[in-house]
């Protein structure tokens, strides 16, 4: 017999307090096998292992990796299903618990290459948007959640419930129109979130210019954006640059590293960083020896602080009373000179 989550977890805490720890030590069980997408459980065992996740002390991590049998086949759930059961009980549980000390809110999920798609992402959309949801973090990077996954989350963001402040997606076949829905939400006035990873995601120029687009809203809250190999070119610094050079942006730390962003794009960048509106205190940045020259001219005119990394040595160059800045530009191999 199929039971509501509710009445499940109305059976199993009726059981726990009555001193029954049966059906715990059975579930303890598939929970050390990391083989819950494998396991045939009733919906009274099901609440019975999301209630032992949220009264355990060191639960403000959730790694669904660790519960997804490496062998998939057709008896096992999905990764996509099985999240989307364990959200439904997860936000029954708390609801039901909420006077309860010993249950505790997560934090941090970690689905880092789990195998997740659009449909897993509809499942966190969900549960970020409810009211019970603590979640500040999410690591969704390596796995196919594609524009279609991207635009759920972002419509979570949206929400004045969503808590969520870092949100990582690298490399999660995200283009211009996945970055079309993240700019959508940076500029929501609900939205919470302080860091982004798109590192190694087909956004190219078009998409930085829709999240440069983002960074100029006074709504914006980003602080750490990373774009490590995203196909940046010069077009996409001017995009940024200009976006540097807003007073509304709030971004302290940017990853342009592995772009092809040539003397052209430093230049740009170089010139958002002169703007006395600019906050960035970090810029990590790809450049050939040439371009080093330049950012070196640039900010010693400046007064702002550079610290040039070439293989394993770095090299201090000036210090100012107004700001510090942190500049890691990563030389070619084979041209190491400065």
């Amino acid at each position: 017999m199929n039971r509501s989550p509710e009445k499940s977890i109305n059976l199993f805490h009726c059981l726990n307090e009555l001193g029954d720890q049966s059906l715990v030590s059975e579930v303890q069980e598939y929970l050390r096998s990391g083989e819950l997408s494998s396991a045939r459980l009733s919906s009274t065992q099901w609440s019975a292992i999301v209630f032992i996740f949220l009264t355990s002390e060191q639960l403000d991590k959730f790694d669904l990796s660790k519960y997804i049998s490496r062998e998939q086949n057709q008896n096992h759930m999905t990764p996509d299903k099985l999240l989307l059961k364990l959200f439904l009980i997860f936000k029954c549980v708390i609801n039901f618990n909420r006077l309860d000390t010993r249950v505790k809110s997560v934090l941090f999920c970690r689905l880092k290459g789990c195998s997740v798609t659009a449909e897993g992402c509809a499942a966190l959309s969900s549960a970020l948007r409810s009211n019970s949801s603590q979640l500040r973090k999410l690591n969704l990077s390596e796995n196919n959640v594609g524009d279609a996954g991207v635009k759920l989350i972002s419509d979570a963001l949206k929400d004045p419930h969503c808590k969520l402040e870092k949100l990582r997606l690298r490399y999660c076949g995200i283009t211009d129109e996945g970055c079309a829905s993240l700019s959508s939400a940076l500029r929501s006035n609900s939205s919470q979130l302080r860091e982004l990873n798109l590192s190694v995601n087909n956004a190219k120029d078009a998409g930085v210019k829709l999240i440069s687009d983002a960074l100029k809203d006074p709504h914006c809250k980003l602080e750490i954006l990373r774009l490590y190999k995203c196909g940046v070119t010069a077009e996409g610094c001017a995009a940024l640059s200009s976006a540097l050079r807003s007073n509304s942006s709030q971004l302290r730390e940017l990853d342009l590293s592995r772009n092809n962003v040539g003397d052209a794009g430093v230049k740009m960048v170089s010139d958002g960083l002169k703007d006395p509106h600019c906050k960035l205190e970090k810029l990590s940045l790809c450049a050939y020896s040439r371009n080093v020259q330049k950012l070196k001219h640039t900010f010693i005119s400046t007064e702002t602080i550079i610290y040039i990394r070439v293989c394993q040595n770095v090299i201090y160059i000036k210090r100012t009373k107004y700001k510090n800045f942190l500049i890691i530009c990563w030389l070619s191999c084979h041209n190491r000179s400065i």
